[in-house]
């Protein structure tokens, strides 16, 4: 006889829903219960069926993708990121929506919108409760379910393989905007510095556009300005290429006289950019994970992803004073 999850539940003392998430690996079954779960399925000698076990975890729901105001649809990393993302949802069966800025005259059925962190999240994430929609958020704040690379941890990284290379003048060119990615990278980069040499050391922090021209503008403007770092962080890969440019253009040698580290992990934008990287695509899988348990009504979860240096031919060690 063909052993059902209905007689697992009925022998269990639990719902057909509750069996299914065990065998499904869920994380919203409490432990004892998916103890009690797991003994009956022994006892019985089910062995859920592999095909039927990934049909299910298939959906048809639609997510919407609400992306922030001034959020730049073209600049490489988010042309990396969407992609991750739509490969993902294509996994999962999973259509999507773009949404505009403005939601409000948005009437097709979401079942969870996945947002990217920008200035007004408090607002929007107040309109999704109002609709009844759960969200799940690329970035990090309270009260909702939220993935995002170890920015602050990324800085630290920056600091310190740029200390270990005997670098002391140092410049961080970062965004303008209060992007809260650029917050935590500039906070790990001088975080890390202070605590490496007792706090005396502070790095030059440039404030300017995230992209390559951005980049370019800033790294020209301190070299005219007399600044004279050795060690260059940068907030984005995009502005450490426009900072390469710049000081190629000042006849400045890389990394002979100056290193350069980038952040993002897209290093096919110049050959040889060292930069501290993300794991784009996990990234990606933990965001619609997180999205879709968010229909499921799974606990609140903030996930931090792991980021790694990757060397290049811009970095190299401190020149030596004359």
């Amino acid at each position: 006889m063909k052993i059902t999850i209905g007689e697992i539940a009925r022998q269990s003392g639990v719902s057909t829903g509750t069996v299914s998430r065990v065998i499904n690996g869920k994380p919203t079954v409490a432990a004892d219960t998916r103890a009690t779960v797991l003994a009956v399925m022994k006892k019985l000698g089910y062995e859920p069926d592999p095909v039927a076990r990934e049909l299910s975890r298939r959906t048809k729901h639609t997510l919407g993708i609400w992306v922030g105001a001034g959020e730049n649809r073209l600049s490489p990393y988010f042309n990396v990121i969407w992609r991750a993302l739509l490969h993902e949802m294509q996994l999962h069966a999973t259509q999507f929506v773009e949404l505009p800025v403005d939601i409000t005259p948005v009437r097709r059925r979401m079942d969870a919108v996945l947002m990217f962190h920008c200035a007004d999240i408090d607002q929007r994430l107040a309109t999704l409760w109002r609709r009844g929609v759960p969200g799940a958020l690329i970035g990090h704040h309270p009260g909702v379910s939220c993935v995002a690379p170890d920015d602050m941890g990324g800085g630290h990284l920056a600091a310190t393989r740029l200390l270990s290379l005997g670098h002391r003048d140092l410049l961080h060119l970062t965004v303008a905007d209060e992007h809260q990615w650029a917050v935590d990278r500039a906070a790990g980069f001088t975080a890390s510095l202070a605590q490496h040499v007792g706090g005396s050391l502070a790095p030059v922090i440039l404030r300017g556009g995230g992209n390559v021209l951005g980049g370019y503008r800033l790294m020209r403007d301190a070299w005219h300005q007399g600044h004279r770092p050795t060690g260059i962080f940068c907030a984005t890969d995009e502005m450490a290429v426009g900072a390469l440019g710049a000081l190629a253009d000042l006849g400045v040698s890389v990394p002979d006289q100056v290193s350069v580290l980038g952040f993002d992990g897209l290093v096919d934008l110049y050959p040889g950019l060292a930069s501290v990287a993300q794991d784009i695509p996990t990234i990606a899988h933990e965001a619609v994970t997180l999205a879709l348990g968010a229909i499921e009504h799974e606990a609140i979860r903030r996930t931090v992803v792991p980021v790694a240096i990757i060397e290049g031919a811009t970095l190299g060690p401190a020149p030596k004073k004359a």
